[in-house]
C-alpha cells in the first residue's frame, strides 16, 4: 500500500494515519520503517471499518481505557488498534500475511 506522506511539524506525535494519508512529525521519520509500518496498519484498519467507524470505535476504546486506568498513556497504549499495530510494526511483512479484521483477536 502505497500512502501519501505528509510532514506536519506540528503534530502531538511521531507519526499518525488519517486516512489515505500518513502524517508525520518530521522528515527523517518517512526513512523510518517502523513508523511507516505502524501508521500503514492503522490504514487498514479504516479500510476495514470503512474510515469512519474506525475513528468512533478508537475513540471509544480510549474513553473507556481512560475511565479503566485513569493514565492517557496506558489508555493509549491498550486501544485496541494500537496494540495491533505496536506488537506488529517491526514485522515488515506483517501486512502481507495479515488477516482481516486481525485486531479483533485483541478483545
Amino acid at each position: 500500500m502505497k500512502a501519501p506522506i505528509l510532514i506536519l511539524k506540528k503534530l502531538p506525535a511521531a507519526g499518525m494515519a488519517i486516512f489515505p494519508f500518513i502524517l508525520l512529525k518530521k522528515e527523517s521519520y518517512k526513512a523510518d520503517k517502523e513508523i511507516i509500518n505502524h501508521e500503514k496498519i492503522h490504514l487498514r484498519q479504516q479500510l476495514e471499518l470503512l474510515i469512519l467507524p474506525f475513528y468512533i470505535l478508537y475513540l471509544l476504546n480510549y474513553l473507556f481505557n481512560l475511565v479503566k486506568y485513569k493514565k492517557h498513556d496506558l489508555a493509549y497504549r491498550k486501544i485496541i488498534f494500537e496494540q495491533e499495530a505496536y506488537d506488529n510494526e517491526n514485522n515488515l511483512n506483517y501486512l502481507e500475511k495479515r488477516n482481516w479484521f486481525a485486531w479483533l483477536k485483541i478483545i
